[in-house]
């Protein structure tokens, strides 16, 4: 063989993939992502669209071809049933929706110097000066007195808030102290409103916004203890860049991977294998509780079609997994923490992840050679362009996905999604080819693995 046929050559995805293509399916998800901003967003958009697409809810029937099921509308599974039995296993892309955001407290409605705001308490992690002077949407469900279901989309009304932050020139104290404790998570109270209530001696703004609130939604102050309200950044996904080849959008963490799994199974033709995609919630926080990745609910789906646990951890024992997250694009005005050889890059594709965790690989699953070598002749075979990638440098910091989750329980599991600049961040950044990559490698991962 000649020297240049031995060395392994890096593509482009703009070099590969057709450029219509590509901005038909990322026009695609900019519309969901704008849309669907919370999780309960997208089980709700996602359940309207598999309905559409002839899909069977479980609770309803296990006898269709396409099914799916809702997991307390924050977490949401979709099956493809394969030529073969489960018996035989499955393959399946999991992916998170729940995105860093700031949460309203139970108690949360206060009045101080004829200002009214909600106190808050910030999910997953985030820069907290980040959120501070920006436009925020708040978006979630209230459970009121009456035990009815009320639906808060500010968006939608175009009722805006945001965090005031304090100004430079009185900020001497505040510059001097560490980043990550110029805000403190206790000053991350929203502003709300200013305009006072009439026939009302005290609290004058506040009981005005409490009136509104009856007036526009029906609840009092209490509904307030039973409620899942966020603050999400407002405005839509927009192309960035001369060239608009990028997306500058909030949550592509996790929904680049959790939107392209969920076309990509719309998308595949009847494989030898079931095929699962299954978008779930809480990672941001650690996985846990009863909508997450160590929830026994997955479990609980697939006992729908097989005798007993021991004949499902047998199914496991021969499915596989691609743990659909993203990676940290190299970012040239960071150099300091990336270690180049091994770091993800803009455009080059699809990044596969051996192993997350941090410093000697703890808290992570370590993806066999064997499964990584299947894998990676499958998308050579398919004209996927893909990278690989660690994140950061060994010592520098980690993280974690949900993939050790699903290696627990017998299954051979890699990360697998797109790179992204500007993590966490409420606007994150992503190529528009890396999102196709990802999709294309999701597709052909679901219909051909074996």
């Amino acid at each position: 063989m000649e020297l240049e046929e031995l060395k392994r050559k890096k593509r482009n995805v703009w070099e590969v993939y057709p450029e219509e293509e590509i901005e038909k399916f990322s026009k695609i998800y900019s519309n969901f992502l704008s849309e669907a901003k919370t999780e309960r967003e997208i089980v709700l958009k996602g359940e309207e669209v598999l309905k559409e697409k002839g899909f069977i809810n479980i609770d309803d029937s296990i006898n269709g071809e396409k099914l799916y099921k809702k997991i307390k509308n924050k977490s949401l599974l979709i099956i493809k049933k394969g030529e073969k039995s489960l018996k035989e296993g499955f393959n399946l892309v999991t992916a998170h929706i729940d995105s860093p955001r700031i949460d309203i407290k139970q108690n949360p409605l206060y009045e101080d110097t004829d200002i009214a705001f909600l106190e808050t308490h910030y999910y997953g992690g985030i820069k907290k000066y980040q959120w501070v002077s920006i436009p925020l949407v708040l978006k979630g469900v209230i459970i009121d007195k009456n035990g009815k279901t009320i639906n808060i989309n500010s968006e939608k009304d175009n009722i805006i808030f945001s965090i005031p932050d304090l100004l430079p020139h009185l900020a001497r104290r505040q510059a001097e102290k560490k980043l990550s404790e110029a805000i403190e998570g206790e000053n991350l109270n929203v502003l709300i409103g200013s305009k006072p209530g009439k026939d009302v001696k005290e609290d004058k703004v506040k009981n005005y916004i409490l009136k509104y609130l009856n007036e526009k939604y029906g609840i009092i102050e209490e509904d307030f203890i039973s409620s899942e309200l966020s603050l999400v950044p407002y405005g839509e996904a927009k192309d960035i860049g001369f060239d608009k080849s990028l997306i500058l959008g909030y949550g592509h963490d996790d929904r680049s991977c959790a939107l392209t799994a969920f076309y990509a199974i719309l998308d595949s033709e009847l494989s030898e294998k079931w095929s699962l995609v299954y978008l779930i919630d809480k990672e941001e926080i650690g996985s846990e509780g009863n909508t997450s990745a160590q929830s026994m609910i997955f479990d609980e789906a697939l006992l729908n079609f097989v005798e007993d646990y021991k004949e499902l951890i047998n199914i496991y024992t021969k499915s596989s997994v691609l743990s659909g997250d993203v990676n940290a694009a190299f970012d040239p005005n960071y150099k300091e923490v990336f270690e180049p050889k091994n770091s993800a890059y803009i455009n080059n594709g699809v990044v596969m992840t051996k192993f997350t965790g941090r410093g000697g690989k703890y808290d992570s699953n370590d993806a066999s050679a064997e499964f990584i070598g299947k894998v990676r002749n499958l998308f050579n075979e398919n004209n996927v362009v893909w990278q690989t990638a660690e994140l950061g440098k060994v010592d520098e910091g980690g993280g974690g996905t949900v993939a050790l989750f699903f290696a627990r329980k017998g299954m051979d599991v890699v990360d697998m999604g797109p790179a992204v600049l500007s993590m966490h961040a409420p606007f994150e950044i992503i190529s528009k080819g890396d999102l196709y990559s990802t999709y294309h490698a999701y597709k052909v991962f679901l219909g051909k693995f074996k």
